[in-house]
């Protein structure tokens, strides 16, 4: 009975632990700020881990295609520089100014200078300046620098244009210049005052050489006597008249209103210096046409320079350019070596090959520098036509190349599709982050329930080991 009892107080007190303990562990469960605390289970790392797991996939493939879409952008833009260098370097090769250069010199420096225009042609003259052209040019008499001149009118003309300028009572020499070169619809006419050892004289100056753009002054009707007095005087002829410029090419007179002679010869403009005689020697310039050419051939080795590393493949590495097997990269290639290797029609030289223009085993062109000057010498208009006429080469590779670099070109349009194909990877991204996140708080609240069932197993299973314990020691002490 003694032990029996001693059993049952024990029990007794099991139960009171038992219902004091319970309550305990239902709190401490609740205060659990940290997963895994209480079961002493790492819940973050199992989390992170299995939503890495199933994010994976979705997350590669998005990952795969964006990567390769702005890999195919990178090359479709270094495609289209090089085709736009390309097109520059062919748009010089289509202006007559480029095969139609001439020079002008003249052997005396002194005499002047010429330049020449596409119409030019080759030739020696003989040149004779016998004057240069000149402004008119007249002065008035001295006056006192705050002296009147007198009321009126003064009527300056060039030709038929004239101009009325009214002078009041109180104008000084220098009002009037100010009032003549301020004159609304002044035909041609500058003044200035120069202040002599005399005193202050208005100096009258055409804007313009030449006999026809010489000037008269007038006095209106009604004008003062003084202000009569000053058109007098500079309607007066002096030493600084008008001329027009007189010169002779191979003994064929010449006059020009200016000192820069256009026409006498086309296509040449003297600027005429000094008077003198010397020889114009007009020559064709192809420098312009061979830098032209070289640029031509310049840019298309970079264009294929840029198309090898796009198309390039590495057998040992394994790696390919980004536009290895592209349809568009395959279609430029087709096109420009099919204008390339075809013969231009009715063409005396007909192809690149027999100007000098050939294809290395690298796919690059090579110029043969001296066939190019033999041929420009010779036959420069067919040169030009093999390049900018209707059939030529520069004519119709840019024709070809407009399909892909204009703004509403292949390239373009590829473009385009590509950065569209990029926003609505963008938009996966974000809801794949959405699905993921959501998918996470679920796992973080089903972890931590689990990790506040086992937090309370354990205080459960550390009760009935205590009690155990205890129920063992008592009934050891009463044997």
């Amino acid at each position: 009975m003694t032990t029996i009892s001693g059993l049952t107080s024990t029990s007794t007190t099991s139960t009171s632990s038992s219902s004091s303990t319970t309550p305990t562990s239902g709190t401490g469960s609740a205060v659990l700020s940290s997963a895994g605390i209480g079961s002493g289970l790492d819940v973050n790392s199992i989390v992170t881990a299995l939503v890495n797991a199933k994010k994976a996939g979705p997350q590669a493939q998005i990952t795969d295609r964006q990567t390769q879409t702005n890999a195919t952008l990178a090359g479709l833009a270094s495609l289209q520089s090089g085709l736009t260098s390309l097109q520059s370097a062919l748009s010089k090769l289509t202006l007559t100014s480029t095969f139609q250069s001439f020079g002008a010199t003249l052997a005396d420096t002194t005499v002047g200078s010429a330049t020449t225009l596409s119409s030019a042609q080759p030739g020696t003259y003989s040149l004779v300046v016998n004057n240069l052209a000149a402004a008119q040019k007249r002065a008035s008499s001295a006056y006192g620098s705050t002296t009147a001149v007198g009321d009126g009118t003064l009527t300056l003309a060039v030709g038929s244009n004239s101009v009325n300028v009214a002078v009041s009572a109180t104008d000084t020499i220098s009002d009037i210049a100010a009032k003549i070169n301020g004159a609304s619809g002044n035909p041609g006419v500058e003044a200035t005052v120069v202040n002599g050892a005399s005193g202050a004289q208005l100096l009258l100056s055409s804007a313009k050489t030449g006999v026809a753009n010489g000037f008269t002054v007038t006095a209106g009707s009604g004008s003062s006597s003084g202000l009569s007095t000053l058109a007098t005087q500079l309607n007066t002829a002096g030493s600084s008249e008008a001329k027009d410029a007189s010169l002779s090419l191979d003994g064929i007179a010449i006059t020009s209103a200016s000192n820069s002679v256009s026409g006498a010869i086309d296509g040449v403009t003297l600027n005429l210096s000094a008077a003198g005689s010397t020889t114009l020697t007009v020559t064709r310039d192809n420098s312009a046409a061979t830098d032209a050419i070289q640029g031509f051939v310049d840019a298309y080795n970079s264009y294929q320079q840029t198309v090898g590393t796009l198309s390039s493949y590495d057998s040992t590495t394994g790696q390919a350019g980004i536009l290895l097997g592209d349809t568009t990269l395959n279609s430029v290639q087709r096109q420009i070596s099919g204008v390339l290797s075809s013969k231009v029609a009715g063409n005396s030289i007909g192809s690149l090959a027999v100007l000098g223009i050939t294809r290395q085993a690298d796919g690059t062109l090579a110029l043969d520098s001296s066939k190019l000057s033999a041929a420009l010498d010779s036959n420069p208009s067919a040169v030009q036509d093999l390049f900018s006429g209707t059939n030529g080469y520069a004519t119709k590779l840019n024709s070809s190349l407009d399909g892909f670099t204009s703004s509403s070109g292949v390239i373009a349009t590829r473009q385009q599709s590509l950065n569209d194909s990029l926003t609505k990877l963008g938009t996966q991204q974000t809801q794949l982050d959405q699905r993921m996140s959501v998918y996470q708080q679920q796992l973080l609240q089903q972890y931590n329930a689990l990790d506040t069932l086992m937090s309370q197993l354990n205080n459960t299973s550390s009760y009935l080991t205590s009690q155990l314990a205890a129920l063992e020691a008592t009934y050891t002490k009463t044997k």
